[in-house]
């Protein structure tokens, strides 16, 4: 009985891992996709692509800023996975799934579209959870965070085409995407490669100039 109570006053508060680093680079990466979610709902596409890009560099950023910690304890490492993959479906589940929705005028066809989008994040991300990394280096199916990557790139020829026709293009490519977040394929974790990150670094900057220029 001593031993119980000694180890609940150890036990540390929930707000605590809040002040872990990496863990508020997850939050900040989460607060990019409500503003990419709110700007979908709203119509402002070019804003929404701004927020879905910089979610992926928080991501990216959370996992490095933990590799590079010294002295986390285990439970902070535990924590920081399960804060990520929760915030992972939003930022590449239910953000791609919005847009979908709202470029599609909230008709009814497009919400089996969400369905299967944060569907497949959800069961990606499960699969992840319980096996790891393939062999230790790869993952078993397309990682989530390629589908805001590609998409923001799709969305750069959003006028090249008329509305109707762009919306039949984008509920194609995410339903590819969930297809791959969900196959067999191997893929490599790009996120610890550092050639990886500066690359991402220059493509959010530039898609960031870009969508911000188109706003203007």
């Amino acid at each position: 009985m001593t031993g119980k109570v000694k180890s609940e006053e150890l036990q540390p508060t929930i707000l605590s891992f809040v002040k872990d680093l990496p863990n508020l680079c997850s939050l900040a990466g989460l607060a990019c996709t409500i503003l990419a979610i709110y700007f979908s709902i709203l119509g402002v596409y070019h804003a929404a692509m701004i927020g879905m890009i910089w979610a992926v560099a928080f991501d990216w950023a959370d996992g490095l800023i933990a590799r590079k910690m010294k002295g986390r304890t285990s439970k902070q490492g535990f924590f920081g996975g399960q804060l990520d993959s929760l915030i992972d479906v939003v930022n590449y589940g239910v953000a791609p799934a919005i847009l979908l929705l709202s470029y599609g005028k909230f008709s009814p066809i497009f919400l089996l579209g969400a369905f299967i989008i944060i569907s497949a994040s959800a069961i990606r991300l499960s699969y992840f959870n319980t096996y790891g990394l393939s062999n230790g280096t790869r993952y078993t199916g397309m990682a989530l965070d390629n589908n805001s990557i590609i998409l923001v790139f799709v969305f750069l020829f959003e006028n090249t085409v008329s509305v109707g026709v762009y919306s039949i293009i984008l509920y194609v490519v995410c339903l590819l995407l969930s297809a791959l977040n969900v196959s067999e394929i191997k893929t490599p974790k790009l996120s610890g490669n550092p050639v990886s990150v500066y690359m991402l670094a220059i493509y959010t900057l530039g898609i960031t100039g870009i969508y911000g220029w188109k706003l203007l």
